[in-house]
Parts: C-alpha cells; sequence; structure tokens
C-alpha cells in the first residue's frame, strides 16, 4: 500500500509539475500572438531571448560551480579526517575505529543523483533572480558615452549608467554563488567529519579544510572587488550636507575602501599559502585585522575627521562638493539650460492692447475637478458611459487658437445593469466608448454651464472641431478584453428607445484563426465560455491589453509612464491618445535624487500614440540627446521613431508633462541658488505658493496658458507656476516650459525685481477672504441650500503686468452639477467679484478687452437680438433649453424647469414667425 501511495504522489506531483510547463507555454504563446497582431514581433523576440540568455547563462555557471565542488567534496569525503602525528612529529595511535554512517550514504551511487539536484536548485534559485536584469547586460553591450565627466573620477557618466551596473550585477551573482558554494561545501564536510575535526587540532589542514579555504580566498579576492565599487558609489551618498562624495567620504571613506582593498587581497593571499602552510591561526589573525581596519576606517575615522576637521570650517571644506552637487543636480534635470529673464512690472496693462487679445480670450475658467462633474452630469447619458479625467489642449478652432478641455466618453461593464452583466454583454457587445466632450476654457453658457464644441452622442458639433471616428476601444478605463468580429452584433450608442449597433473594422486584433486556438485563448484567459460559444468564430478577434498604460508596459517595461494619457483629435477627425514616457536613474553622480526610489536623472524621451479605435502604438524618440534612450533604440532597432515623423495634427498636441515639470520645479525650488554660500547658508529658498481650492488650502499645481511671453510676437501654449520666497508670501519669479514647434522643450525663469512688492497667491486669497463685498456673497451662498466651490487661482503675466483670476462655482446641495456663477478678478490692489470675466475686466480697468465673451449670466438667451432670428440660431436655442430642462427635471428643480420650458416655448414661436406661420 506504501509504495503504490508514493507512486500515486509521485504521479500527482510529475502531472501538477507538467501542466503548469503547459500553462506557461500556452501563456507565452499567446504572448507572442498578441505582440505579433500589434506590429512588435520583434520586440518580444528580443525581450524573450535575453530573459532566456541570462537566465541560461547564470544558471549554468551556477551549476557547474556548485557541482564541480559538490563533485570534489564527495571524492575527499573522509580522507585524513585524523592526523597521523602530532607537532613534535610522534605518530598518533587512535583506540577506538570512529564511524560515520553518513559517509557510505555521501559516498554511494544515490549521492550523485543528490549533489545534482542541490546544484539544480541552487542554479534554480540564482538565475531566477538574475532573469530580470537583462536589460542591464543589454545597455552595457549598447553602451553609449554622455560626454561629460565626474569631478572625482573623471569617468564618463555613461560610465554609471550602464558600466557601474552591469558590474554589480555580475559582482552580485558571483557573490552569490560563492557563499552558497562555501556553505554548502562546509555543511557536507562538517556532517561527515569526525569528532578529531571538531575537538581535534584545528591549526591542521586536511582537504576538506584547504577546499574551503580555497572557496573563502575566493570571496576575499570578489569582495576586493566590491570595494573597488563601493568606492565608485561614494558619488551617491546620501549621509552628508549634500548628495554625493564630500569631504570626509573622499579623505576617508575612499581612503577606507582603498585599504581594505588591499587587505582582502592579502587575506586571499593567506588563506592560499596556508594550504601548503598548514596553519589556520594564520588565516584567523587575517581575518581579525581585516574586521578591525574595517571597523576603524570604515566607522571611528571618518567620524573623527568629521567632527574634528569638518565640522569647525565646514563651508571651506565642503565648498567644491557643494558646486558638483549644483552642477550635476541642474544637469540631471535639464535645469542647466533654463534661461533666466527679469520681468520689470510697472503695473501699466493697457486690457485693451490687441497683443494680449488671445490670452484674454483663453483664460481658463474651467477647473477640471467641476468641470469633470458637470461632464458626468451632462453627457454620459447612460449609466454605462463615463469620464475617466479632463484633459487640457490647444486646437485651431475656427481659424483661432483655442485652448479647449476635452474628455473621452469611455464605456464602463460595471455599471451595467446587474441583469444585464451576462457573458454575451460584457465580452461580445459592449465593447466600446463614445465619442468626446469638448468646451472652451473660458466660454460659459446660460446657467452656468460649459459652452460646448463637441457634445451628445452621436456628437454635434458647433465649431470646425470635428470626429468622424467616434468610437473609443483603447483608452484609460478599457481594462477587459472583449471579441469582436462575432456573430453578435455590436452596441455602436444609444438612440433614443433603440439602439445602434456596428461591427469592429480593424485588423489589429488577436485573430482566433482555428478551434485549436481558441481553447489555447480560453485556458490563457481563464474563459471557458469562449470555447463554448456559438457566436465566435475563426475570424472573430480578441482585443487585449486594451489599457493604454498596460499596453505600453507590456511592451516596454523598462520605461516609466506618466500617469495622465490624454485624448487628441487629428485633422482626420480620428481619435488618439499621446502618452509621455521617462527613462529614469539612479546613478548620476552627484545630482539630488526626487523620490523615494532615489531615482535622481530624469528625462522625458519618449512620446507614445495609441489610435483609440484600432489600438496602434507608435513610440516616438522625444530627446535623442539622451543616452539612456539611445542605448534603447539599440536594443530595439527600428522600434523609437524621429518626433519629426510624428504626423504634424498630432505633434501639434504634444504638451510639456505635468510630471516632469513637477519635478524640476520642485528641484529648481533649491537649485536655482547657484553660489555655493548662498546655497550652503540656505539664504534664497524658493516655496510653491498655496492657494485656496474647494474651500481647502493646497500647493498649487501647474496649469496650461495660451500667452504672448514678454519676447514673443505671438501667443503660444505654455505650462507655467509661481514661486514665492520662503521667507514671505510676495512673488519671486514664475517659470514656465515652452511646447509649440522648435521652442518644446524650453524653460524660462522670469525673475521679478526684489525691491518690487509683486503679490503672490496667498497673498491674493488673503485679500479675497477680507473683502466684505465677496466675504458676504460667499457666506449668502453658502447658507442658502448651496455650496461654493472656489477654483484655481491663475496669475497671467502680460505686459509687464500680472492679472489675478479665480473662478467661483455654485452647487446645489441635492446636485452635483456645479455651475459658474461669478469671477474674481484682481489687478494691483483692487480686487473685483463680477458674473462674468468680461465684466470683472471692464470694472478694473474701466475699458472693454479686445474681443472676449465669457457672461455667464447674460450670454444667452440672444432674444433681444434680431439678427439671431435664422432658423439654425434658433434651433440651437431651442435644443439648448431642452437639454437643461431634462436635466433641471432629474434635478428635481422644478422652477428650474419651468424656467427653460418658458424660453423654450419662445423660441418655437420665433421659428413660427421665422417661417411666416
Amino acid at each position: 500500500m506504501g509504495t503504490r501511495s508514493n507512486r500515486s504522489t509521485i504521479k500527482l506531483v510529475l502531472f501538477l509539475v507538467a501542466l503548469g510547463i503547459l500553462s506557461y507555454l500556452a501563456a507565452l504563446y499567446v504572448d507572442w500572438l498578441w505582440f505579433s497582431s500589434v506590429g512588435f514581433s520583434k520586440v518580444f523576440k528580443t525581450l524573450l531571448l535575453n530573459r532566456i540568455g541570462v537566465y541560461l547563462v547564470v544558471f549554468l555557471v551556477t551549476l557547474a560551480v556548485f557541482y564541480f565542488n559538490l563533485k570534489l567534496t564527495r571524492r575527499h569525503l573522509g580522507e585524513q579526517e585524523r592526523p597521523d602525528e602530532n607537532d613534535e612529529g610522534r605518530e598518533i595511535i587512535y583506540l577506538d575505529q570512529e564511524r560515520n554512517p553518513l559517509k557510505g550514504f555521501f559516498k554511494g551511487k544515490t549521492a550523485r543523483w543528490i549533489f545534482l539536484g542541490i546544484s539544480v536548485l541552487a542554479a534554480l534559485m540564482v538565475s531566477s533572480t538574475a532573469a530580470d536584469n537583462w536589460i542591464v547586460v543589454q545597455q552595457f553591450i549598447n553602451r553609449v558615452p554622455m560626454g561629460t565627466a565626474d569631478p572625482l573620477f573623471h569617468k564618463d557618466i555613461g560610465f554609471y549608467f550602464f558600466n557601474l551596473s552591469f558590474y554589480r550585477f555580475v559582482y552580485g551573482i558571483l557573490m552569490m554563488v560563492l557563499i552558497l558554494t562555501t556553505l554548502a561545501v562546509g555543511f557536507i564536510y562538517m556532517i561527515n567529519a569526525s569528532t578529531e575535526l571538531l575537538f581535534g587540532d584545528w591549526r591542521q589542514f586536511t582537504f576538506a579544510k584547504s577546499h574551503v579555504a580555497l572557496l573563502l580566498a575566493a570571496v576575499f579576492g570578489l569582495k576586493a572587488i566590491g570595494y573597488k565599487l563601493s568606492a565608485y558609489d561614494l558619488l551617491f551618498s546620501p549621509s552628508s550636507i549634500v548628495y554625493g562624495a564630500t569631504y570626509t567620504d573622499v579623505h576617508a571613506k575612499l581612503l577606507a575602501y582603498k585599504v581594505l582593498l588591499i587587505i582582502s587581497l592579502l587575506v586571499a593571499a593567506m588563506i592560499l599559502a596556508n594550504i601548503f602552510v598548514k596553519r589556520l591561526n594564520w588565516i584567523l589573525i587575517s581575518i581579525g585585522a581585516w574586521i578591525a581596519v574595517a571597523i576603524v576606517m570604515n566607522g571611528v575615522y571618518p567620524a573623527l575627521l568629521q567632527k574634528l576637521v569638518v565640522q569647525p570650517n565646514e563651508f571651506n571644506r565642503e565648498r567644491p562638493y557643494i558646486e558638483s552637487n549644483i552642477k550635476y543636480t541642474r544637469q540631471a534635470y535639464g535645469l542647466d539650460k533654463v534661461e533666466n529673464r527679469k520681468f520689470n512690472v510697472d503695473f501699466d496693462l493697457k486690457i485693451d492692447n490687441p497683443n494680449n487679445q488671445d490670452t484674454i480670450t483663453n483664460i481658463r475658467l474651467w477647473d477640471w475637478q467641476p468641470l469633470t462633474d458637470t461632464y458626468k452630469s451632462l453627457q454620459e447619458l447612460r449609466p454605462y458611459y463615463v469620464f475617466n479625467d479632463m484633459d487640457i489642449d490647444r486646437y485651431m478652432v475656427d481659424g483661432q487658437y483655442r485652448q479647449v478641455m476635452i474628455s473621452a466618453r469611455e464605456l464602463e461593464q460595471d455599471n451595467l445593469n446587474a441583469e444585464a452583466k451576462t457573458w454575451v454583454n460584457q465580452k461580445l457587445m459592449y465593447t466600446h466608448g463614445y465619442g468626446v466632450v469638448a468646451s472652451p476654457v473660458n466660454e460659459v453658457a446660460q446657467e452656468g454651464f460649459p459652452n460646448f464644441f463637441i457634445k451628445d452622442i452621436p456628437p454635434r458639433f458647433a465649431t470646425s472641431l470635428k470626429v468622424k471616428r467616434p468610437e473609443v476601444y483603447f483608452g484609460e478605463r478599457t481594462d477587459d478584453y472583449v471579441i469582436v468580429n462575432t456573430k453578435q452584433e455590436e452596441f455602436d450608442y444609444p438612440s433614443g428607445d433603440t439602439n445602434v449597433y456596428s461591427n469592429y473594422e480593424g485588423e489589429n486584433g488577436l485573430k482566433i484563426n482555428s478551434f485549436g486556438r481558441r481553447l489555447i485563448l480560453s485556458w490563457v484567459l481563464k474563459d471557458y465560455k469562449m470555447a463554448l460559444s456559438t457566436e465566435v468564430n475563426n475570424n472573430s478577434q480578441i482585443l487585449m491589453n486594451r489599457n493604454i498604460l498596460e499596453r505600453t508596459r507590456k511592451i516596454a517595461p523598462y520605461l516609466s509612464f506618466d500617469g495622465d494619457p490624454y485624448i487628441v483629435i487629428d485633422d482626420q477627425g480620428k481619435l488618439f491618445w499621446i502618452l509621455d514616457a521617462y527613462t529614469t536613474s539612479s546613478r548620476y553622480p552627484y545630482a539630488q535624487p526626487f523620490d523615494r526610489m532615489g531615482n535622481n536623472y530624469l528625462r522625458n524621451s519618449v512620446k507614445i500614440t495609441c489610435d483609440a479605435y484600432t489600438g496602434d502604438l507608435v513610440f516616438y524618440m522625444a530627446d535623442s540627446s539622451d543616452p539612456v534612450i539611445k542605448t534603447f533604440s539599440r536594443i530595439f532597432p527600428g522600434m523609437y521613431q524621429p518626433l519629426q515623423e510624428m504626423p504634424a495634427s498630432l505633434r501639434a498636441h504634444v504638451r510639456y508633462p505635468v510630471d516632469l515639470y513637477q519635478v524640476q520645479a520642485e528641484i529648481y525650488k533649491t537649485y536655482h541658488m547657484t553660489d555655493p554660500y548662498v546655497f550652503y547658508n540656505k539664504e534664497d529658498p524658493w516655496l510653491i505658493p498655496k492657494e485656496v481650492v474647494n474651500n481647502e488650502q493646497q500647493t498649487m499645481e501647474p496649469y496650461y496658458i495660451i500667452m504672448r511671453l514678454p519676447e514673443s510676437e505671438q501667443s503660444e501654449y505654455i505650462l507655467m507656476l509661481p514661486f514665492t520666497p520662503k521667507s514671505r508670501p510676495n512673488m519671486i519669479a514664475w517659470m514656465c516650459a515652452r511646447m509649440d514647434g522648435d521652442n518644446y522643450g524650453k524653460l524660462l525663469v522670469y525673475n521679478f525685481p526684489k525691491q518690487e512688492t509683486v503679490y503672490g497667491p496667498e497673498q491674493l486669497e488673503s485679500r479675497i477672504n477680507q473683502n466684505t463685498e465677496i466675504s458676504q456673497q460667499l457666506s449668502l451662498w453658502n447658507q442658502q441650500g448651496s455650496r461654493v466651490y472656489r477654483g484655481n487661482l491663475l496669475v497671467i503675466p502680460m505686459d509687464n503686468s500680472l492679472l489675478y483670476v479665480e473662478p467661483l462655482y455654485l452647487q446645489a446641495e441635492n446636485s452635483r452639477i456645479p455651475e459658474l456663477k461669478r469671477v474674481i478678478a484682481g489687478f494691483g490692489d483692487e480686487i473685483v467679484m463680477e458674473t462674468s470675466l468680461e465684466q470683472a475686466l471692464i470694472k478694473l480697468f474701466d475699458k472693454k478687452p479686445s474681443s472676449i465673451s465669457t457672461d455667464i449670466d447674460t450670454k444667452t438667451p440672444q432674444t433681444a437680438d434680431a439678427g439671431t432670428d435664422s432658423v439654425a440660431e434658433l434651433a440651437k436655442l431651442a435644443r439648448q433649453y431642452y437639454d437643461q430642462a431634462n436635466q433641471r427635471l432629474k434635478d428635481g428643480d422644478w422652477a428650474g424647469y419651468g424656467e427653460n420650458i418658458n424660453k423654450l416655448n419662445d423660441i418655437i414661436r420665433r421659428l413660427e414667425k421665422s417661417s411666416g406661420r
């Protein structure tokens, strides 16, 4: 019974192992099919072959080292375990013949297979930690110089990016193999040794001791190389006044590494020599000396040097290292290319100057948070549609350069009714979202709602901005796979009480092709219904990895990705996602890390476009000067295209990413100080100011704006943020990132004269709170069953002056629709709150700004203007009042419903009049 039970257990284990291997191979096959379907089969081969290659090399090296040493151990078990004579040369006679039952076992035939199994297990353990480092190996093979040398070892910085990482990887693998081998060999010798090995004369050497000594010598020899590598790590030391090597590191720790390197080699030599001299106490003395020197040189001496030499004269001792930290930190984040300019404030803003027209007409009154809620309330239209977030971009609209808020209407299957969550609905029928909603940043329709450029299903357009391919199969909320081109038609969009259906017309899905492939796909996707469904056929396609971040990360796992893909409409009316990707490293000498992972190098080197309909991905090299992306382009030839090859209608929407800008701004707060003495004493640190958003104080976020820079002849799209000095709330400077045309990526910092008092955002927020008229109105609104939402404060530089604008939204307690009700504007010592930006500017400057129309309460309806009695214009107004009436009805606002019905009735009468009835 026992034998049969053991056999059954073995068969079950073998079956499970075989099943696991088959499952892995099936998943690998599906990955290959997917990579091929999206046009990245070469990338898949490179990823797979490099992983396998590194894994096999490390596996075979570990297996060879382990098995050779264990085989050597087996061959010499029991030899010379008891010495034949003592130190005086007298023969030793043993009265008892000690027997060790394990000796026979380890020298038997079974031991060979046991040793082989141990070697394989060790090789698996070591190689499993190595496969993910294939990119380190490939970057070393394809390394490129950076053209800048470090100030201590005078090596090209590319050495630290590529060479040092590779050397560290090899060193770690070899040290792990040697230590594990030494432990395994020592353990086997110990359990097979006689009592004389434990209690006898340790000063005498046997073959076992010689074998272990040889391995220990190799460990110490390798440790010497480790000290050499550790010396380079001083350039990334985080423990002193600045990041990187400092006076104590260079004059104490670097010396310690050099001394310990020599001592490690001497210890290794002493251990080797004792194989022949056979005096174990020499080894013990040398190892003891190594430990003592390590404690003194690596701990005691640096502490004394820091306390007695550095601290009494710290700045003069550390000055060259502070200079290096400033220089290389600015280089690492691209801040060495920041152009500083003066911004002389004269408070003489001519609001009617035509040069300011583009800036004023694109002042953002809609913040993404309240506008997202408004979009959801007015334009989701069905429970299963969602707006994931709000993107800010710029377009040529009816011949004008306009800043636009835009959001994709994606389909969220989890929001389907419970009874509708069938397999057919979730996998075959509800497959895609539909269209986008877009509105200008500054226009407000009646009742404080946005004035839509694009809205509704099917999409309706109010300007030249149009969408001709509205289906969204790939996006930010498309987390599940779907099957298209089945016998079941796909739901396209709702139309009244019925639905419109369609079929996917793309060719980039993973094709079913055969029943065998369908079975494999069913197994890998854990979806047995796919194999049984009669709706799925060989012509069907599976759309997998539809989430933009998941899709790009699967193809390029070595990149870091921006968290905010944004939707773009090209000149053909097709929808594309654009995603920024970064190359990062923790190996830039002297550069201050910017995150908890210790990264101190950041480049926005890759722009990725993804067709929202087909899922086509294209990787563009955005920073050809970045050495890291150069290595990737060598590893994956043909994968990265020059940015100039991006279609012009998409390249016009490339943005400077907020994530990168925030890192640069955070670093620049301190590293604008380039004088080492000022930096050391922290005489002029800057802060990113606070603002009040939704009645809570928070740090200001960078904001996009269209404006004409002081030295420019035309308006451009920029990302900007103000700075305030740490000691006082007034504004000291503002930084912007340019992004139009050849100016993409250029950073400018405009510094205010230090003798001028320029109000900072926090001061403006305080003045708003202290304004009697404004505070009374806010209190009144908050007491009438509604809630006031204070929007982002924008600081807008124009004509050597600064304009401050903050929108106010009102939201009823029983409604989730924020309405833009007031605009607060400030200039100089004046602050006003009006129903529109135009009225606020008129009150501030006693003159009307050029070409602006953003009235909140009075913009529509246009009944007083007889010139608007065209059928098209009246129909547009009728639709607007109809939509608003329905929304008021949903919100339970009967007064608002009746008001809009009356307005609709008025429009109908005018339509009848214009038609002659």
